[in-house]
């Protein structure tokens, strides 16, 4: 951690719905004139596209037939926590971006499914971390400890897979069946490396449909947000202003002393009006750093 060179790490699966959380987060940015860094979790993958097939396959002979992107493994995290140490002490680090599809292949100039190369990101206010890893802890690393704010995006499982099956139908032109044995063969590591970094973040927004979703590999859409309720919990709620929130989210109530469920509607409101103060402390106590 440093105060006078925050670092936010947004943390969640593939198809949690992290980039709708960034998407808050800059907004924020922009209105409060903060200057972030952004780097994605994806970037730091180990290998690329073709590359991970390859290692997977291999994997596969010698007996382990589920190594995924999720395995620590499978990603460059001594890097990704060289940069969060790098920024901390200094405001510098490197990063580079791994390139998705045709449409980032224009922006980047290099063909889906490899990188573009590392470049030092300008000078920033803050850095901010969104993707798969952002809170991961090991017996030789430890992601967490270098970040100010951890925010985990956790929907209930089942409409965590909705989510993925009906991006990777539509954005990719995966069908269900694929989709389906990539969630069976990333389940280990999901449970060993994904899961246990929401026992670690300072807030989890967790989304939960309350419309059936028993079985969500024939669901034919994915549940709206006013088909959602949204349970928020905070690691230490001192200093959290509960009835102002429940004030100004409508219909909400508390189910514990340290969360509070909102209509799945309220998901920005709710993040502005938690993560602007939260962000306005990181930034306070940068300026006395200074």
């Amino acid at each position: 951690m440093s105060a006078k060179h925050p670092i936010i790490s947004i943390t969640g699966s593939s198809g949690a719905g992290t980039s709708t959380v960034q998407h808050t987060f800059a907004q924020i940015f922009r209105r409060e004139g903060i200057n972030a860094a952004f780097i994605e979790g994806d970037a730091f993958h180990r290998y690329d596209r073709v590359a991970m097939r390859e290692k997977v396959a291999r994997e596969a002979r010698s007996g382990n037939p589920n190594f995924t992107h999720f395995h620590s493994e499978a990603n460059e995290l001594e890097t990704l926590e060289a940069v969060f140490e790098e920024y901390g002490r200094k405001g510098a680090g490197k990063t580079r971006h791994y390139v998705h599809d045709d449409s980032e292949a224009e922006t980047f100039g290099s063909p889906p499914g490899t990188f573009t190369d590392w470049e030092a990101f300008p000078e920033s206010d803050l850095l901010f971390y969104e993707g798969l890893h952002g809170c991961v802890v090991t017996d030789v690393l430890n992601l967490a400890q270098h970040c100010d704010l951890k925010i985990g995006v956790v929907p209930v499982m089942n409409l965590e897979w909705i989510q993925k099956i009906h991006r990777d139908k539509a954005a990719r032109g995966y069908s269900t069946e694929a989709v389906m044995d990539t969630i069976l063969r990333r389940m280990p590591d999901y449970v060993h490396f994904i899961t246990p970094q929401f026992s670690l973040t300072d807030i989890n927004f967790q989304r939960v449909p309350i419309v059936d979703t028993s079985n969500p590999f024939i669901a034919r859409w994915i549940p709206t947000p006013d088909e959602s309720m949204l349970v928020i919990r905070f690691a230490n709620p001192r200093g959290i202003d509960f009835p102002y929130l429940l004030s100004m989210l409508k219909n909400s109530f508390m189910s514990r002393a340290n969360s509070i469920v909102v209509p799945g509607n309220k998901l920005d409101l709710a993040m502005q009006l938690i993560l602007t103060p939260l962000i306005h402390k990181l930034m306070e106590r940068k300026r006395r750093m200074s």
